[in-house]
């Protein structure tokens, strides 16, 4: 693979201007069919093989009104202490505001709590509520459409009620990324003009990781109607594209660069660049895309199409690495060096070699120090992030509802006065399913079904059935007295399931489901742990397939895995820490804490399982590289490090900006917690595990390090990574060692 990869790296160099041109006809061409594209559709939650599955798919084809795609929002009222609603003055103040929401902008129907029998008035006559419904998607939601939402609360505010709402209305437009990339973006650069010295230079990733970056979501919107790919799903896409694009064609150029001082000709440099270095953009790439393509293995719709995006943009990210970036750098000429180089060597606009034994570089003093005391090392690392761990044995998993919102927000303050007015249940009523066969008296079933879940100390009211035309379906809602995020509430859906409904159904005939927003956590919750097992072990292990045949090893693999789990642990620790123990939480703009997202585990483990073995594989293959060639078990550490260290420090920290944009500036809680876990994940693992346990580790085993059964070695294809056969191949084509003075450019050529 090595030597193809050679000759694709000289051709993209020798035809840069072709190559440049194929992939703005590519951008162009996904553009216009972006544009052309339909509407992209609503996410809409779906858990396959769940009851919250069963009884929603039943709802949605026995009540299609109440399930049409559709927003609205839900307005609070609360009258002064000491007063009722129902008072003239009071009540008079609410229509006013109802009445102006009924000319709202697509406004179709707006509740009337006054009603007899509506039940949306507080026992005490506080505290009432109006149900909102617009004709619009969550794309059609504007600010405008919020305004005139607030300014019709604030008619009711101005006669001395409090008024609150929630709700997509309520909630505005969503805000999806723009300064996260922004910050991302900004400190991507600062570091590539540190690591190059060179402002063009630092230029390179950004531009090429830019331009995958853009044609992956714009091929997802040019998608996302046929495929039903909602909005959502290219935040990912957009966090990891952006992440590994720039990444990847750092490597490439770094080398390339390696390569220049070495003394080859731009061509030829950038031929051995591609296939060294791009041999293990290639690798780490499909390590990436293993772990996010596998998360289809958890069965949830909306993590499959995000993972399946995610990949398509690191397999665009690997292309362009291989392609885009050579043709760029052929473009650049000798403005890869900074002014200062191409000063001080104005023949060939390239530094001269630094003897080995020269002036010691951080990687090399770093890698000496550790390899000094790798037992102490060793014991210190994985004593530190098992420390961050400990918080994950108290993690409390669920969904961010209105409850974790900030207390200054309306959405929050709503959820507080229907919490106080109708008590702590009201806010995640329980949907009681009712499906009746055939000579079934399904209103007599729901009577009994009401009696008996009243006797319930922890239901506390319900609601008279609601038929469908044919009368063969009924919803009744049943209000729990602890709140929907509870474990008691939890208790009561598993109770209800089953104990409670098959003999119900045994009783009247009738088939009870339970759903509602505490039972779809229950099911989310429970799909992610069944789920968890099978995909670490398809992920790891066919990581563990690929890593051997990159490093033909089984110690080295192993430690990569082995320590991956250290480091996603500890990246759970701290994202407890902070989310849900509120530790510090208010640096990155959590105001409230929450339990953590259920996604949360298996969403981490698959990101950064890919994204730490980019680490271990760009380290590694360097050592692998040296160790081929000759070199000790000891000498290849510091060889490795002597030449990669200072670009995988300089691409993790790329990696960490860009999910710290995210985390920072994001205002979904999901997109937050995501943005913080993985650059606190790739923080670990790229400082602490590869750069630390990695070298004291293979200080310790030596050689051993390298053992692979012979009966192995004699299967396993060579791939090449460390490009052995490339040398040959050069040898053999009159470009060894021997061959660099002629091979080099006259200066002329920039």
């Amino acid at each position: 693979m090595a030597t193809f990869l050679y000759k694709l790296g000289r051709l993209s160099f020798r035809r840069r201007w072709w190559m440049a041109l194929s992939w703005l006809v590519l951008l162009f061409a996904i553009g216009t069919a972006a544009s052309t594209a339909g509407d992209p559709p609503e996410e809409s939650f779906s858990l396959p093989g769940t009851e919250t599955e069963q009884a929603l798919n039943l709802l949605e084809s026995e009540f299609p009104a109440a399930n049409a795609e559709g927003v609205g929002s839900t307005v609070v009222f609360q009258a002064p202490e000491g007063q009722e609603l129902t008072s003239p003055e009071n009540e008079a103040a609410v229509r006013e505001t109802l009445s102006a929401l009924q000319g709202a902008d697509l406004v179709i129907s707006v509740g009337d709590p006054f009603v007899e029998g509506s039940g949306q008035v507080s026992p005490d006559g506080s505290t009432a509520f109006a149900d909102i419904e617009y004709d619009a998607s969550y794309e059609d939601i504007t600010e405008e459409l919020q305004q005139e939402l607030f300014d019709a609360m604030d008619l009711a505010r101005d006669a001395g009620l409090t008024v609150e709402a929630q709700g997509e209305v309520a909630m505005g437009p969503a805000e999806l990324g723009g300064a996260a990339e922004l910050i991302g973006v900004g400190v991507a650069a600062v570091v590539l003009i540190l690591t190059f010295g060179s402002l063009i230079a630092a230029g390179v990733p950004l531009l090429t990781a830019l331009i995958g970056v853009v044609i992956g979501s714009m091929g997802i919107a040019a998608l996302a109607a046929p495929l039903g790919l909602s909005g959502e799903t290219g935040i990912l896409a957009t966090m990891i594209g952006l992440a590994v694009g720039i990444d990847y064609a750092l490597f490439i150029a770094f080398r390339y660069r390696a390569e220049l001082v070495e003394g080859h000709s731009r061509e030829e440099a950038a031929g051995r660049a591609v296939g060294t270095a791009g041999s293990a953009v290639v690798f780490a790439g499909l390590t990436v895309v293993i772990a996010l393509a596998g998360l289809a293995v958890v069965n949830v719709p909306m993590l499959t199409k995000m993972g399946l995006a995610a990949a398509g943009a690191v397999v665009i990210a690997v292309l362009i690495a291989l392609t885009l970036v050579p043709a760029v750098l052929g473009m650049v000429g000798k403005r890869i060096f900074g002014r200062r180089v191409r000063k001080a060597n104005p023949e060939t606009g390239v530094p001269a070699p630094v003897p080995v034994d020269g002036k010691q570089n951080a990687g090399t003093r770093w890698s000496r120090w550790i390899l000094r005391r790798p037992a102490m090392v060793l014991v210190a690392s994985v004593l530190g992030l098992g420390v961050l761990a400990v918080p994950v044995a108290s993690m409390e998993l669920g969904l961010p509802d209105n409850s974790t919102q900030p207390e200054d927000t309306t959405q929050r303050q709503a959820y507080d006065m229907l919490s106080e007015g109708f008590g702590p249940g009201f806010n995640g009523p329980l949907m009681m399913v009712l499906q009746g066969g055939d000579g079934t008296d399904l209103t007599a079933a729901a009577e009994t079904l009401r009696s008996e879940l009243e006797g319930y100390d922890d239901v506390v009211a319900t609601t008279p059935a609601m038929p469908n035309e044919d009368g063969t379906v009924a919803i009744v809602n049943a209000f729990p007295g602890s709140s929907p995020a509870s474990t008691e509430t939890t208790d009561l859906v598993s109770h209800l399931r089953d104990d409670f409904a098959p003999d119900f159904e045994a009783e009247t005939g009738v088939q009870l489901y339970v759903s509602g927003t505490t039972a779809i956590n229950s099911d989310f919750s429970q799909v992610m742990n069944d789920a968890l097992v099978p995909y670490l072990a398809l992920v790891v292990g066919l990581a563990f397939i690929l890593l051997v045949l990159v490093f033909r090893s089984i110690l080295v693999p192993l430690k990569a895995a082995l320590g991956f789990l250290l480091s996603v642990l500890a990246a759970l620790g701290a994202v407890v820490a902070v989310f849900q123990w509120g530790w510090a939480a208010s640096l990155i703009g959590v105001e409230e804490t929450s339990p953590i997202m259920s996604m949360m585990p298996i969403f981490m483990i698959g990101v950064i399982f890919g994204l730490a073995m980019d680490y271990e594989v760009f380290l590694v293959t360097r050592m692998r590289e040296a160790h081929v060639h000759g070199e000790g078990s000891h000498q290849s550490v510091i060889t490795g490090f002597r030449l990669n260290a200072r670009v995988v420090t300089a691409a993790a920290a790329i990696m960490i900006s860009v999910f710290a944009g995210f985390a920072v500036t994001a205002t979904e809680d999901m997109i937050k917690m995501m943005g913080f876990g993985l650059g606190t994940a790739v923080l670990l693992d790229a400082f602490v595990v590869r750069m630390t346990i990695v070298p004291a580790l293979m200080g310790l085993v030596g050689e051993r390090a390298w053992w692979l059964p012979k009966w192995l070695d004699r299967i396993l294809p060579n791939v090449d990574v460390e490009g052995e056969s490339l040398e040959r191949y050069l040898k053999a084509n009159g470009k060894g060692r021997d061959a660099l003075e002629k091979e080099r450019e006259p200066a002329s050529v920039s």
